[in-house]
């Protein structure tokens, strides 16, 4: 899950001197999370355009269609919903600028990080990638954050990147920044508790595998972190649908499940990253509401969710491929 750093230098930053921090709360908004997620970016960008029904297929889609369902049964399927999701945090114009310290020697990288409106109480995501969002309305612009933390001095992030224009982008960070493996943001594809509350996702969703194909990208992804060289082996931006033909309706999932398996139908699931598991993004809630999905799932753990869907039947569809580096 850790994103490649190109040839960039992996010299930790010494950054001297202490940084104010801000105090102010992120908004409050209904639903129990601080900020809605869904269908960010551009209406056109890959992950809010539906799929036509008769969009082609890959050539080696069987292959990599039973590659996913290897990885499903040897490692399960999962939703990130706490641990290595992405919390959101959305602010207004108010909200105080801090200096986020980039740990990491990237000039360009810490001049987007110098002025962040990033809360003193702001949470990342538990687990080891240590995720977070900052979102600006009022601005339009998004930073994301990988390895982030707070110490004596202020906030510290290892990596990530400044979207501006956000309400335009084309969902895709230009390499070497962003905090995914596959240059795809950490907002796009996630799924939101108001979401799989109300049974309807309207964009396409991010999920991991266990394994990456080797040396071959495909488009929306611009880099990897892949090592697979087994035949079917999945390369990273894949998009997977479910056949049309499907009638999801009468799947026996929970609804939660079902509205997870509409979306994929209709928008896809996009490989964003590599992970332990299988697994879909829920947005990470905040430390008092840890409860939401646990509610929303019936009391189901995430790969009781998904039980019932029919990896089978889905379709890799077909996109532009090219080589890593």
């Amino acid at each position: 899950m850790r994103p490649r750093l190109r040839a960039l230098a992996l010299a930790i930053a010494c950054v001297a001197g202490a940084t104010g921090c801000a105090s102010d709360k992120p908004e409050a908004v209904p639903g129990g999370t601080s900020a809605p997620a869904g269908r960010f970016f551009a209406p056109t960008s890959v992950w809010n355009r539906p799929l036509a029904r008769s969009a082609p297929v890959a050539p080696d889609s069987r292959l990599m269609v039973r590659e996913l369902r290897r990885q499903v049964n040897a490692s399960a399927a999962w939703i990130n919903t706490d641990k290595f999701s992405v919390p959101i945090v959305k602010v207004g114009p108010s909200q105080r600028r801090v200096r986020v310290h980039l740990d990491t020697v990237y000039p360009r990288l810490q001049r987007d990080f110098a002025r962040v409106p990033v809360p003193r109480n702001a949470h990342p995501a538990a687990g080891s990638d240590e995720h977070l969002v900052v979102w600006q309305p009022s601005s339009d612009t998004m930073w994301e954050f990988w390895l982030m933390h707070r110490e004596g001095d202020g906030w510290h992030a290892r990596w990530g990147a400044r979207i501006a224009h956000a309400s335009r982008s084309r969902g895709i960070i230009p390499a070497p920044e962003g905090a995914t493996a596959s240059g795809l943001p950490l907002a796009a594809g996630l799924m939101t508790a108001a979401e799989l509350r109300g049974g309807r996702i309207d964009h396409a969703l991010a999920f991991a595998l266990t394994a990456v194909r080797k040396g071959a990208i495909a488009w929306p992804a611009d880099r990897t972190d892949g090592r697979a060289q087994r035949a079917g082996a999945i390369p990273m931006g894949t998009r997977f649908r479910l056949d049309p033909k499907v009638d999801v309706s009468h799947l026996h999932m929970i609804p939660a499940g079902r509205a997870i398996a509409r979306a994929v139908q209709r928008y896809g699931m996009i490989a964003r990253d590599t992970s332990g598991s299988v697994n879909f993004y829920a947005q990470a809630p905040p430390p008092h509401n840890t409860h939401v999905y646990g509610r929303i799932f019936d009391g189901k753990i995430p790969d009781q969710v998904l039980a019932g869907f029919p990896w089978d039947r889905l379709q890799a569809v077909r996109a532009p491929l090219r080589s890593d580096g």
